[in-house]
């Protein structure tokens, strides 16, 4: 069985709408829906709908989209969780063919789909590099089926022992940003594979919900503070470590001369963390294979 995992926050009309359409596509997997907005219950619209296969948790405090995956997957009965935006329409059942990629690679992590946009932009591969002491991701320059940096968490398969091995997404990077890519890098560290397979397509008509309900310095800010995580957290290359404490204060000193408060905000917010990203550091030591030039390596021709 599969389980769907779909977070809510706020634009519960959208949300509802492309439940309607994708619910012909899913009708044999259990359909999780985690309501992240404790202002507004929607037991109401999903009883409504009168399906059997979903289940509605609501948060009494808004978590983020991470935390409200992993509380999605403590229900999931399925062995694989199948990540899915709110804002994604399914065409078919083509996600199916992500089953027999697992069933042939036992190592694989997760399998992302190719997405198309409100322009018919397709988008979904992507790649990881490192640069000025920090990673950095962008799009591929091809959408060939093979490895992806990340499995995106608005539309994935992902194998559901594997995503508890790796203790699911981390709280650190709430309310948003980077937890998919952290998620998957820890994966490719411990040895799984991520693919990319350009033939199951959904259409993904992004409605930018962040900047909806978020000031943009305050996207800036979280975005600068997400990356700066990553990088320390996931780093365990000695020289790419030296690189990144190198280039942070040389950033810093940097804008402090120039007076760039979101920067500097970010990092403040960053210092915060850095005991508890230590330790998450250390921890996530035992289970890590790979280093970290031979993951980058697997995306330098993307």
């Amino acid at each position: 069985m599969i389980s769907v995992i779909i977070p809510v926050y706020k634009n519960t009309k959208i949300f509802l709408t492309n439940l309607r359409k994708n619910l012909k596509f899913l009708k044999d997997c259990q359909i999780i829906i985690v309501n992240d907005d404790p202002e507004r219950s929607i037991k109401s619209e999903i009883k409504k709908i009168k399906a059997k296969n979903i289940i509605l948790i609501e948060n009494k405090k808004n978590l983020g989209f991470g935390q409200s995956v992993n509380i999605g997957a403590k229900y999931a009965k399925g062995d694989y969780l199948f990540l899915l935006n709110t804002d994604v329409i399914l065409n078919n059942k083509n996600y199916l063919h992500a089953l027999k990629y697992f069933k042939k690679n036992l190592n694989l992590f997760a399998v992302s789909f190719a997405q198309v946009e409100k322009d018919n932009q397709i988008v979904g591969k992507n790649i990881l590099y490192f640069k000025d002491g920090l990673f950095c991701h962008q799009k591929a320059n091809n959408l060939n089926f093979g490895f992806n940096a990340w499995a995106e968490g608005g539309a994935c398969l992902i194998d559901k022992k594997k995503f508890n091995y790796l203790n699911g997404f981390d709280d650190l990077y709430s309310p948003f940003y980077w937890e998919d890519v952290d998620l998957s890098y820890r994966a490719w560290k411990a040895g799984f594979k991520i693919l990319f397979d350009p033939k199951i397509l959904v259409e993904h008509h992004h409605e930018t919900t962040i900047s909806k309900y978020f000031d943009k310095n305050e996207i800036k800010t979280i975005a600068y503070r997400n990356q700066l995580i990553f990088s320390l957290k996931n780093t365990t290359d000695f020289d790419l470590i030296a690189k990144f404490i190198f280039f942070f204060f040389k950033k810093l000193i940097k804008s402090i001369i120039i007076f760039d408060l979101i920067y500097l905000k970010a990092v403040i917010t960053f210092i915060l963390k850095i005991p508890l990203i230590i330790i998450k550091k250390i921890s996530a030591l035992k289970i890590y294979k790979i280093k970290d030039k031979k993951i980058i390596s697997f995306f330098e021709n993307g």
